[in-house]
């Protein structure tokens, strides 16, 4: 992400057009069962366009214009902010949510809505409620049509860039000697306008790789994973579904397609065990538990229904949990996410095992938190099958400005602590705790690669196929969802971190998928998953079009050729198929 929102406060807050990719809402119930501790007042002031249809049409043009590019067509979510449908939002009464529409948590990235008319925000709130339940209607997945217009914003600061500039076989590094002051800039709401992908859009890779789309029509497709036998996995999170994808025909599309399993709970880790060829079990990270599946290698069904492995934490904020097995398969691990953007874990229970990697073993006990202070790594985890260490993709807080705090890629050091909430990116303390916690400045890690402040990095995977150059074989790819808390967005790609063959990374990283984005207003495309497929090619999931794209090496040179003459790899020119 980056960017990040979250589904309690910010979700309430159907309004805030502000919140996408980081969690932005932070508690909503402490101790008693007031939504974001409401004034008891609140509860009881009623609607008073409750039930009217003009009402409802109304708000439903309001959300249309101050809330879609964060919460989704309907209601149906976007990145990390869960559908409107169901959970805290809809257990409050009204009032409740008339109040924190109207007050807001800066803290938290989720401004007041206090400007717009007192009726204004009950129509929002009959709209919010109306969506109980609901699915997303088919026609949600053809967002309307937009052509693309002038961004007339100065060229960012050097070591930062945004969509203008980025372009595939660019590299880029952010050091921390780059970072601004806290609140050099002012904090921007700058959600996206998801609209349709012009025909003349298509992803674009570097010269000597080909573009095709793999799969269409799919519902909120997030994570995805490849079995030993070569079959892709998919979370479809918004549905609850696990589909299965097998073979790819001469035109680079799936060959054959199933539900692998349903009923869940907002899934979207996948992990296959044990370690190696002959998995027997498929585990699922459920937004509040850990699930496995019986499985057989090639079975496009689960062999039974789902076994309860672990409880997760499960309060509001970030959702998305993501599942790794150690090479061994002695150890279980699990990223889970901060309940909000800048709340301090001192006072705030839903805090409470957030913000962590979670070890467990793989029959769920003996939890202890592996790795601690990393605001949200729930987007992915995975492991170097060079090395057996564990790397992580995290989405940083937001609120401090244009180009603070950038997002990261890093291995995760045992027992280590990366700042959240009090400190990032090393001895670097966030204003909004200042004074907390000093014993804790030297203790936090600068990680590994910095990225783009907002971008929203989501799964990463480690290249290890047969099909692109030599040079690329050890690196990450990684998918970028992009930003909502930069004035000029950032992110809406898939980009590589070079290890140079030595599973190290020395802070650089290249844009390597892009062309998401039309202006700065309006995208039609935000990656999410990658994985590499058996044949080699990479596979990438773009909830934004709801399709699977794949990305092919159809240079002259092969891995030998590469090897042989010490290639560098494609340079950057753009090449779409």
């Amino acid at each position: 992400m980056g960017g990040t929102l979250r589904f309690t406060a910010q979700i309430v807050l159907c309004l805030v057009l502000a919140v996408f990719s980081s969690p932005f809402v932070s508690r909503l119930i402490a101790q008693d069962t007031r939504f974001h501790n409401a004034p008891v007042s609140s509860r009881q002031q009623k609607n008073p366009y409750a039930g009217q249809t003009a009402a409802l049409s109304a708000g439903a043009r309001l959300y249309a214009l101050n809330c879609r590019s964060c919460h989704g067509i309907n209601g149906k979510g976007s990145g990390n902010v869960p559908p409107l449908s169901r959970g805290a939002v809809q257990a409050a009464p009204d009032g409740e949510i008339f109040w924190f529409i109207t007050k807001g948590s800066v803290d938290n990235g989720m401004p007041s809505w206090a400007s717009l008319s007192e009726q204004k925000r009950w129509q929002i709130v009959s709209y919010v409620k109306s969506l109980k339940n609901a699915r997303p209607a088919k026609t949600d997945a053809a967002p309307p049509s937009s052509t693309a217009s002038p961004t007339h914003a100065p060229a960012p600061a050097p070591a930062f860039t945004d969509f203008r500039f980025e372009q595939p076989g660019k590299f880029h590094k952010i050091t921390v000697q780059d970072l601004p002051a806290p609140f050099a800039t002012h904090s921007a709401s700058n959600g996206p306008d998801l609209v349709a992908r012009p025909s003349n859009a298509w992803p674009k890779a570097p010269e000597g790789f080909s573009v095709q789309q793999y799969a269409t029509g799919l519902e909120n497709p997030r994570a995805l994973r490849t079995a030993p036998n070569g079959d892709v996995f998919l979370a479809e999170s918004s549905s609850g579904a696990i589909k299965v994808f097998r073979g790819i025909t001469s035109d680079g599309k799936a060959q054959q397609s199933d539900t692998f399993a349903s009923g869940l709970n907002q899934p979207y880790g996948i992990a296959f065990y044990p370690p190696g060829n002959n998995p027997q079990w498929v585990y699922i990270g459920n937004v509040d538990s850990v699930v496995r599946y019986p499985y057989r290698t090639g079975s496009l069904k689960a062999g039974g229904p789902a076994q309860h492995i672990a409880d997760l934490p499960h309060a509001e904020g970030h959702w998305t949990r993501d599942i790794q097995f150690s090479p061994d398969g002695k150890k279980m691990f699990v990223s889970v996410g901060s309940a909000s953007n800048v709340d301090d874990p001192d006072t705030t229970p839903e805090e409470k095992n957030r913000a962590d990697i979670l070890e467990f073993t793989p029959d769920g006990s003996g939890m202890r938190v592996y790795a601690s202070g990393i605001r949200n790594p729930g987007g992915g985890i995975a492991i170097d099958p060079k090395t057996g260490e564990l790397w992580c993709s995290v989405n940083e807080r937001d609120g401090l400005g244009d180009n603070l705090v950038p997002d990261y890629i890093t291995h995760v050091q045992d027992g280590g602590f990366y700042g959240w909430p009090w400190w990032y990116i090393g001895a670097h303390q966030d204003p909004r705790h200042k004074g907390k916690h000093p014993e804790l400045k030297e203790k936090a890690i600068v990680p590994d690669v910095l990225l783009q402040p907002h971008n929203a990095s989501l799964e990463i995977t480690f290249y290890a196929g047969p099909q692109f150059p030599a040079d690329y074989q050890g690196d990450i790819f990684a998918s970028e969802h992009g930003s909502w808390n930069r004035s000029v967005r950032s992110g809406y790609e898939v980009i590589r971190v070079p290890l140079h063959q030595q599973g190290r990374a020395s802070g650089e990283y290249e844009d390597f998928l892009t062309g998401f984005v039309l202006d700065n207003g309006n995208v039609w495309g935000r990656p999410v998953g990658v994985t590499v497929a058996q044949d080699g090619s990479l596979l990438v999931s773009d909830d934004g079009s709801n399709s699977i794209w794949r990305v092919s090496y159809t240079g002259a040179g092969s891995q030998k050729t590469a090897q042989q003459h010490g290639s560098k790899g494609p340079t950057s020119k753009d090449a779409h198929n």
